[in-house]
């Protein structure tokens, strides 16, 4: 029998991705300091031992400006490596690529847990112990009223920041991270730097398409630079801001072009998030919604994609590669809801459980493979019944 494609594997420079599963960024807000706590490690064991073939780490700051809130994971300083170490050295034990997404919040940074609210800092907020902080964006413009009002960024501090992304990065491959990510998406600096709707500025980290991409092309080319040649670098993009005026898909087929042009080997397709939460798509929802942005630019732009967002059922990933609609498939929340998705996945596909739990931790493995052999004899004494 041929294996589904969600199960074959596909090599990207020289890193082998054992399946086309990933599991998608999710940040947990819960770091002390940017230091990864148990809670991290217990999380993000949990999904490793699912049967992806790469976990990404969530959203970690490249500098401590740049959190969301004061929970982020971080990279921006060498105390932060020892814990991002251990999780990386975990799942190449266990056979999964070690993924991180590297990340600067912008103007959405200095805000609220999401279970507080995901708006701005309030008095109630400082009573538990937060802290505010000074946030900088490509423009002087809050994200909303009632959020701080960022600094400009001036061309003096971009050029710290690029380095800065590459300290990051550096950090990344020290911890032993197979796989880097640049957020690029959901309203954070990057996407404030590309869309027009955020920036505003006059000079030549501003206007045009030209002006607009300069920065986050400067970082992925930075960033790819020290990334060993070996390795991947990913691109997060909100392919469409679903605003008018705003950022739109033929913007993003001609950037992935660029990214490409800089050695980026796989665009992670997501979608809105300009404005308010990461989740405000501003298009509609339904099931694989942002598969279209994967499979254009994949067709247009010439280069592998990502396709994620309410991908839940096997049989639908599976159709998104054999239709070439992309080149790997990212689970994110149902990944919560099931972390063994992608071990369930490949059932659902037609390999016998039993074969297929040879594959799984083999201290889960052989437990399993016992109750299934019990589950088999139930069965069989039960069609046995039915026939006497």
């Amino acid at each position: 029998m041929t294996p589904p494609l969600l199960f074959t594997p596909i090599a990207i420079r020289e890193v082998v991705f054992k399946n086309r599963v990933v599991i998608a960024p999710m940040a947990t807000y819960s770091a002390v300091d940017g230091i990864a706590q148990d809670f991290h490690f217990a999380h993000w064991g949990r999904l490793v031992l699912g049967g992806a073939s790469c976990v990404f780490v969530e959203a970690t700051a490249v500098t401590e400006q740049g959190r969301i809130t004061n929970g982020d994971l971080g990279i921006w300083s060498d105390a932060h490596v020892p814990a991002l170490r251990r999780i990386a050295r975990f799942m190449k034990d266990q056979n999964v690529l070690p993924g991180i997404q590297l990340a600067h919040a912008g103007r959405k940074g200095s805000m609220q847990r999401p279970w507080f609210g995901n708006g701005a800092l309030t008095a109630e907020d400082l009573a538990r112990g937060e802290k505010k902080w000074d946030i900088v964006a490509p423009t002087a413009e809050p994200m909303a009223e009632g959020h701080i009002v960022p600094r400009q960024l001036s061309v003096g501090d971009l050029a710290v920041l690029k380095d800065e992304w590459v300290a990051a990065a550096k950090r990344a491959r020290e911890a032993g991270f197979e796989v880097l990510e640049i957020h690029n998406a959901h309203g954070y600096l990057m996407h404030q730097f590309l869309s027009p709707l955020s920036n505003k500025r006059d000079d030549a980290y501003g206007g045009d398409f030209a002006g607009r991409t300069r920065f986050p092309l400067e970082v992925a080319e930075a960033v790819r630079a020290i990334w060993p040649p070996d390795k991947p670098v990913f691109v997060r993009v909100s392919a469409v801001d679903g605003l008018e005026g705003g950022w739109h898909m033929d913007d993003t087929v001609a950037y992935a072009k660029e990214l490409k042009a800089r050695g980026i080997d796989v665009i992670d397709c997501s979608s809105g998030g300009l404005f308010g939460s990461a989740t405000a798509a501003r298009v509609k929802r339904t099931w694989g919604f942002q598969v279209p942005y994967a499979e254009r630019l994949r067709r247009e732009a010439g280069i592998k994609s990502m396709a994620v967002g309410l991908i839940i059922d096997p049989l639908f990933a599976e159709e998104i590669l054999q239709n070439g609609r992309a080149d790997l498939v990212a689970i994110a929340r149902q990944a919560l809801v099931n972390p063994c998705w992608p071990q369930m996945a490949e059932i659902a596909l037609g390999r016998k459980a039993f074969d297929a739990m040879d594959d799984w931790p083999v201290q889960y493995g052989w437990w399993l493979k016992l109750r299934e052999r019990s589950i088999e004899q139930i069965r069989a004494d039960e069609a046995a019944a039915r026939q006497s």
